[in-house]
């Protein structure tokens, strides 16, 4: 008879092999042995050097931009649907493209619905993920998807800081919900900040919703690509009297200009997950590991448990 609690094994694409190492050491296994093989013209080939013949198996790996880190995820699940793996799990700790998730303006493409279509075309049979950029990506899918919560990670740091007159903050109307859910767990105020962009990545104006004068103002968000965002929001606080200003951001993507704006920003530190490897050190960064959550998910999946615990929010 097959035997079906043959432990899982764990893979890696190129791109998140030191988180991935985490997460594989965390869940009590070596990661997978893959080689990629790369032609003169940039085109490769990834090589699973092992058999996972009816097994299942976890390919780990964010999707941020540039495409080479998607194509590396689908050719990966592809080659594993070929070589015959009974289950195929995208773990993908950051899931890029999720901003193009709805048509803003006409004749732009829905690049999340396609992203999530080719994944379950190369072959998913599950994805696991943390902090969609929206909500409703989940639906873009007709495979199970496990949506984490980085505040299992976050709001046990902020606790440990005993800030007092604490008030989480939106930096946007779009992450008011997110900013509830944590005043909510940590029984604090609520601030709004509302920003008018002229085009992508930049701000023409912002003002503030609420009052924070004497707080220590925590500034909550998905990602952060430029920083122009949190360091715009975190210097209009301390100007309006807040005590002061840090920011947790699952996703630190951190593009352009962003280290230099953290630098010279009110911002007293920047918390952040390694979902995305950093491109470079700060003193104002601080990242914690989302190793043991993914690792005890994947395992608890493979072995047909629950995994709402870490669904705080």
């Amino acid at each position: 008879m097959p035997n079906n609690t043959t432990e899982a094994k764990v893979f890696t694409c190129s791109q998140s092999k030191e988180l991935a190492e985490e997460i594989a050491a965390a869940y009590g296994v070596e990661l997978g042995n893959v080689i990629t093989s790369t032609y003169s013209d940039g085109e490769f080939q990834p090589s699973y050097e092992e058999s996972i013949r009816g097994t299942r198996i976890f390919i780990i790996g964010s999707t941020h931009p540039g495409p080479k880190n998607l194509m590396e995820m689908l050719l990966m699940i592809d080659a594993a649907k070929r070589a015959s793996a009974r289950h195929i799990t995208a773990v993908m700790p950051y899931f890029g493209w999720a901003r193009q998730d709805r048509k803003d303006k006409p004749r732009v493409p829905i690049a999340a619905k396609l992203v999530a279509k080719m994944l379950e075309a190369a072959g998913a049979t599950r994805i696991i993920t943390m902090d969609l950029h929206a909500d409703q990506i989940q639906g873009f899918f007709e495979k199970p998807v496990d949506h984490l919560f980085a505040s299992t990670i976050f709001l046990p740091y902020l606790k440990s800081l005993n800030l007092d007159n604490l008030t989480i903050a939106s930096p946007d109307m779009g992450g008011s919900k997110r900013a509830y859910a944590y005043s909510k767990a940590l029984k604090s105020d609520v601030v709004i900040c509302y920003k008018q962009r002229a085009k992508a990545n930049v701000i023409s104006h912002m003002e503030l919703i609420g009052d924070v004068t004497g707080k220590n103002v925590v500034l909550v968000d998905d990602m952060v690509d430029t920083a122009g965002t949190l360091t715009k929001a975190a210097d209009l606080m301390m100007e309006r009297g807040a005590k002061s200003v840090r920011a947790i951001c699952t996703h630190p993507i951190l593009s352009g200009s962003a280290y230099e704006r953290l630098e010279n920003s009110k911002l007293e530190e920047l918390i952040v997950t390694n979902s995305i490897p950093l491109k470079q050190e700060s003193e104002k960064l601080r990242v914690l590991s989302c190793a043991n959550l993914f690792a005890e998910v994947m395992y608890n999946v493979h072995h047909n448990k629950s995994i709402s615990s870490k669904f705080i929010m």
